[in-house]
């Protein structure tokens, strides 16, 4: 039987600024001031918060250490990871003071709310526990850290005058298996319209009919209005605009006294342009809502034209066209700059995976930030939105198990009502690696959870991260989900598919393979697990977890078989905590598991990732750097990461001979210890020399097509002695806005500009002019240097400075010093 989800979403742009003047947005951003002490009067408006810290909200308090093991220390049993006694886990949540009280005071004024309107205000995310005082009175509370939520605030708000607003937040210890964050990490808005308006996501639009001809919009719109009014007094008019603002079709509707004060419109958009991943083409439904001639409010809703199928033994379907995912799990920190959202950031981020031909997004395990959403919707980016780590039973001692009975349906209520119009997210995830998986009654919470996706977004289908396949199966855990999303286990993929019902296998989360950028481990070799003296784990890609794999392992699913429909390899980006294998190591507080380091650098196994998931973009990358003093003569692998079928490797002009992709690997001739140990499934997809020998000097690469012709060719070289420092900025025309960021690579040099590799040294960092540094990092997971200090230790030779704008326009001039080395220096501009 054909399982189909056919429509087209939208992301929904929060109520943005409008020019009605019946409602009015606006975030609540400087002024704030912040204290991490627990003072009971601190929601009081005579409270005297003269001695507190000013801060600009998005705010993580945590992110500017100190580092220390005593912070969050977690003496458990990772169960999930396979651990049977508890030992202690130092670095596990990052190693950040995130623990404790902290508590969040601003002074506001409202001019634009008089009698008779109405205010709300909107957080789009509290870390966590947050209680919400206006003007001393408790307006409300959230639990869940992660979730957007909205309050009324009507009541509470001075028509005239002062405002103010106290924000008090709790995290417990052993709340997390992770870095969460701290404090108000996301945005927080005030939303004032009139008495009768549009609700927090009161829209809910989708097209059941797309045809090249035309595309069908259902635009369901809720009405909040007085009680003394009539429904028939209300009518709803929505002009559909492209992106150059033009109205491509309008639709106007009357309200009945049977509608239930919810608008339905159909409308018919000619000649429709299509979201997709190559061009994410967004519109815009503006809505106004009129009683009699008064206008009373305006509501805008971005969105895209798109449909999604899932076919059972095809897969999936993107505008009638099949993709597999190449997706990657993301955590929701952003390295040095810690939780506090930034859409540069985001956009940075995004930018990076996209480059590297990732084309989805699992924002594991928690619900997303609006600007991740955001950049996904306009960069072509799908997301899997997902809601749990945890259901009744605990992974962490305070967890969502403490939770769940109470929130999980509102929480997963309002992660669908804010995204369900977005076109980016095509799959809703209920969870991850939950114990329900094979406890009695597990099948029946699963349900539970995707029966309410269901209810309130009928047009996307529900995964969820499983990994006790054989318990999934057996107890029916796993054929009631629409995708049955499986982490690691690909051995058990034949089986999964012979017995589950619905004919698709998703890789929720895979490969788990480690890696420390510029890292390299002799002899050359498969490992599980492995620890080493340094903290590290070796770059040449052989090294995972004892729950997982190698990449190709992954690679070769989803290449041979037709019902695997892709993959979101853990992870895209370190993240802060969960320093696997070194659980116990301190000082390692930050994972290995990335592609792309915490500096945002790219690992070597970037470019294996690109080689494969881009295989229209050039890639030759060559592996390990050629500074081996000391190995003279020893065997050094060389590696290359290529597109090309073919490469041929010359050493000093001498060559090393010509390697090809090995095609004739398939899954049923490599699954045995003995291929595993020879790598033979990694011949299938990187060139290797296990043979070749250290001698300085010249490495270099030719790159031959199917035809055998030579068709590109790279170098890398034995570097000299350390002579300066080079920046590269990843943007160099930014927005003074106070927000926009540029990420700056940092290289130590020889005379020649051949990267110095084994240069650790401290830089410091001087920005004048119309920007400030912001962040740092290195990528060392073991690096204690604090990330907003104008100085940094280097990993390998490298980091990353993070430079951010002023609300000025100008030159921003970053200078970046060490002793010994000659000065960098680059200009960028704020516009």
């Amino acid at each position: 039987m054909k399982k189909s989800f056919l429509f087209a979403l939208s992301w929904c742009c929060l109520l943005s600024i409008l020019s009605a003047q019946v409602r009015t947005e606006f975030l609540l951003e400087k002024g704030w001031k912040f204290a991490r002490t627990d003072n009971p009067q601190s929601y009081s408006p005579g409270f005297n918060d003269s001695k507190w810290q000013s801060v600009v909200v998005p705010h993580d308090w945590a992110i500017y250490g100190p580092f220390s093991s005593k912070n969050d220390m977690q003496k458990v049993a990772i169960t999930q990871d396979g651990q049977k006694e508890a030992m202690e886990h130092a670095g596990r949540t990052g190693g950040l003071p995130f623990v404790g009280v902290g508590w969040y005071r601003i002074n506001f004024k409202v001019p634009e709310f008089t009698k008779g309107k109405k205010a709300a205000i909107l957080f789009d995310g509290a870390m966590s526990n947050p209680e919400v005082f206006l003007n001393g009175k408790k307006v409300g509370h959230w639990a869940y850290g992660y979730n957007s939520f909205y309050l009324d605030i009507t009541p509470y708000l001075n028509e005239a005058g002062n405002n103010l607003l106290a924000v008090r937040l709790e995290n417990k210890e052993e709340s997390s298996r992770w870095y969460p964050g701290a404090g108000l990490y996301r945005n927080v808005h005030v939303i004032i319209t009139d008495d009768a308006h549009i609700p927090v996501w009161g829209t809910q639009l989708t097209t059941p009919k797309i045809t090249s001809d035309f595309a069908k919009i259902n635009l369901k719109t809720k009405v909040v209005r007085p009680a003394d009014t009539k429904a028939e007094n209300f009518r709803l008019v929505t002009d559909i605009k492209d992106v150059d603002n033009r109205i491509v079709a309008t639709n106007e509707t009357n309200l009945s006294k049977y509608d239930g004060d919810l608008f339905e419109q159909n409308i018919i958009v000619p000649q429709p342009k299509l979201w997709d991943i190559e061009t994410p083409y967004l519109y815009k439904a503006v809505s106004k809502l009129y009683e009699g001639s008064t206008l009373k409010d305006e509501y805008t809703t971005t969105f895209g034209i798109r449909s999604i199928e899932i076919i059972p033994d095809k897969g999936f379907f993107l505008n009638g066209k099949k993709i597999k995912f190449r997706g990657v799990c993301m955590h929701h920190d952003l390295g040095p700059l810690g939780a506090a959202t930034n859409e540069a950031a985001l956009r940075h981020q995004v930018s990076m995976l996209k480059e590297m031909g990732s084309n989805a997004i699992r924002t594991s395990h928690n619900m997303p930030s609006p600007e991740l959403i955001k950049v996904c919707d306009e960069m072509g980016m799908m997301v899997m939105a997902e809601s749990f780590d945890e259901w009744k039973a605990p992974k962490c001692k305070n967890g969502y198990n403490l939770l769940f009975d109470e929130w999980a349906e509102k929480d997963l209520v309002n992660l669908v009502h804010h995204y369900r119009n977005n076109p980016s997210v095509v799959m809703w995830s209920i969870g991850n690696e939950v114990p329900q998986q094979g406890v009695a009654g597990g099948a029946k919470m699963a349900r539970f959870l995707q029966d309410i996706c269901h209810r309130e977004d009928p047009t996307r289908p529900v995964t969820q991260g499983m990994n006790k396949p054989k318990a999934d199966i057996g107890n029916n855990f796993a054929a009631i989900m629409d995708i049955a999303g499986i982490n690691y286990h690909t051995g058990i993929y034949p089986e999964a598919y012979e017995k589950l019902p619905q004919q698709l296998i998703l890789g929720c989360e895979t490969a788990s393979t480690v890696s420390s950028r510029g890292v390299y481990k002799f002899p050359v070799e498969p490992k599980i697990m492995q620890k080493y003296d340094d903290h590290q784990s070796s770059s040449y890609d052989v090294e995972y977890c004892d729950w997982s794999n190698l990449p190709e392992d992954d690679y070769i699913q989803h290449d041979d078989r037709s019902y695997c429909i892709g993959e979101f390899v853990w992870t895209g980006f370190d993240y802060l905590g969960e320093p696997t294998p070194y659980y116990e190591d301190w000082p390692n507080h930050s994972s290995l598991f990335g592609i792309i380091d915490l500096a945002s650098l790219p690992k070597d196994r970037y470019y294996l990732y690109r080689s494969h998931w881009n295989p229209t973009k050039e890639t030759l990358h060559i592996l390990p750097h050629w500074n081996w003093k000391g190995r003279e003569g020893e065997v050094t692998p060389v590696f290359v990461y290529t597109n090309y079928p073919s490469a041929e490797l010359f050493i000093n002009g001498k060559s090393q001979g010509k390697r090809t992709k090995d095609l004739s690997v398939t899954i049923d001739n490599s699954n045995d210890d003995a291929s595993m140990k020879e790598l033979k499934r990694q011949k299938r997809y990187r060139l290797m020399w296990m043979d070749t020998k250290y001698e300085p000097g010249t490495v270099k690469v030719v790159a031959y097509d199917k035809d055998g012709k030579a068709v590109a060719e790279k170098e890398i070289r034995t570097a000299g002695a350390p002579h300066h420092i080079e920046l590269t900025a990843d943007r160099t025309l930014l927005t003074a806005d106070g927000k926009d960021l540029s990420y700056i690579t940092v290289k130590v040099v020889d005379k020649d500009g051949n990267l110095c590799p084994d240069v650790n040294q401290l830089v410091k960092f001087k920005v004048s002019g119309a920007g400030i540094y912001r962040a740092g990092a290195n990528g060392d997971p073991i690096s204690m240097d604090l990330f907003h200090l104008p100085q940094m230790t280097l990993f390998n030779g490298m980091l990353t400075a993070i430079v951010q704008t002023k609300d000025k326009a100008g030159n921003i001039t970053l200078e970046a010093s060490a002793k010994g080395l000659k000065t960098g220096v680059i200009t960028l501009q704020s516009k």
